[in-house]
């Protein structure tokens, strides 16, 4: 089946502005301040500690081979650290920030129900917000130290905010285009590229309709390629949108979809709804490129026999739009020793490695596997899997939040119909 980020962990964009326009970057070094923090010197006596406890694990339940995955990490943590990991199943994690909220409104700080939390975006600026996290721990763990940073410089930043380790990194989402080989025989490694191919294919190309998430996905990556790549012309971006300089920045970006837009599928007048709708277009030949924020969607594709194992995927070479999804801990958690010890393992190449491995779950590594000692790199020399990306590329941060909204509402009084 195949694997994506789940739903629990996409953002509810317009919430996500207003949580961000109340949560300045004072007010979470404040709240940081306010948990107990963790140092290195600490982790000796962390694992003493951390033995014969019970860690609850709030963690989303919709797939069977990511709870399978689970099930593995709770046997090996047991076996190494004496500590039980208990997979607190859940939908949806927002309802697992009301109860840590609840159980703070109620005076239980000391006894709470949840340990660690799967969690970013959204979800995560709520805790912090409300000073729901304890921390900062992160970085202090010892297999952070293999944690690729600058590379992905989103295991630090969620979704334009610092994470100040106050959450761990777990697994990698990044903008990814495929396509089958036998018909795309040169993959586009530029938005340029791409437009010059639309030009070249006419009717073969497209992206989702804005507002959805991989439409604006896709916009985003458009407007960042249109200007220039020095971080001086693209500082605006990461800054909050400011109504007067708003037309001259997004200029380069209109003026390439208006180029585009008639060589698009159906000229540009109609969009599909979904990636998933456009994944099955491209299985039916209607398309030549498709797009996904998973990269290694099409490769579960392809294992599940619902694309060829001639589709390739890629990123373009200057890198593409990515985030992290991160693991935190409740202020009140019963067993704050044995979460950050799981979390620690969960990052450890071994559990990284099996993690990124199709045949477990196909999700991507956090760590800076070049660095890592030789035999901890040959975990990951497990074979690509037909539809892999080979070459990662690197992740561009996230825009500020507050141009999502802007983009969608100047793309639809443009193209929407």
């Amino acid at each position: 089946m195949p694997i994506s980020i789940p739903n629990a962990f996409q953002i509810d964009r317009r919430r996500l502005l207003a949580a961000s326009a109340s949560l300045p970057f004072t007010g979470l070094l404040a709240n940081a301040a306010q948990a107990a923090g963790v140092t290195a010197a600490d982790w000796p006596a962390t694992l003493r500690t951390a033995r014969g406890q019970t860690v609850y694990f709030n963690a989303w339940a919709g797939s069977e081979r990511i709870n399978a995955y689970l099930q593995w990490a709770a046997v090996e943590l047991e076996k190494r650290h004496g500590v039980k990991l208990e997979h607190v199943k859940v939908s949806d994690t927002a309802e697992v920030v009301k109860r840590v909220r609840a159980e703070k409104q109620a005076g239980r700080n000391t006894d709470g129900s949840v340990d660690a939390v799967w969690i970013n975006g959204e979800n995560f600026l709520a805790m912090r917000r409300d000073a729901l996290l304890f921390g900062p721990f992160a970085e202090a763990l010892p297999n952070f130290a293999n944690v690729d940073t600058v590379g992905k410089p989103t295991t630090r930043i969620d979704f334009s905010q610092a994470v100040d380790g106050m959450e761990a990194p777990w697994g990698m989402a990044q903008l990814t285009f495929f396509a089958d080989s036998k018909v795309v025989t040169q993959a586009p490694r530029s938005m340029a590229e791409w437009v010059a191919y639309a030009k070249a294919k006419p009717g073969r190309m497209t992206y989702p309709k804005p507002p959805n998430f991989h439409g604006t996905t896709f916009l985003k990556q458009m407007l960042l390629e249109a200007v220039s790549s020095t971080s001086a012309d693209r500082a605006a971006f990461y800054q909050p949108v400011k109504s007067d300089e708003f037309a001259k920045l997004t200029a380069p970006l209109w003026a390439t979809l208006d180029g585009v837009h008639p060589k698009l599928w159906r000229e540009g007048k109609q969009f599909p709804a979904t990636n998933a709708a456009m994944r099955q277009m491209l299985s039916d030949g209607e398309l030549h490129i498709s797009l996904t924020f998973n990269p290694n969607e099409a490769a579960n594709e392809i294992a599940a026999k619902r694309l060829p194992e001639s589709v390739v995927s890629w990123q373009h070479t200057a890198g593409t739009l990515g985030n992290t999804h991160f693991l935190a801990i409740a202020y009140n958690a019963r067993a704050k020793e044995g979460a950050q010890v799981l979390i620690n393992f969960l990052m450890s190449p071994e559990a990284q490695a099996r993690k990124a491995n199709i045949q477990f779950w196909g999700d991507p590594t956090v760590l800076a596997v070049d660095r890592l000692p030789a035999a901890d790199k040959a975990l990951f020399a497990q074979g690509a899997a037909p539809g892999t990306v080979l070459q990662a590329a690197p992740a561009l941060a996230e825009p500020h939040a507050s141009w999502v909204e802007a983009l969608e509402r100047e793309w639809l009084k443009r193209y929407g119909q």
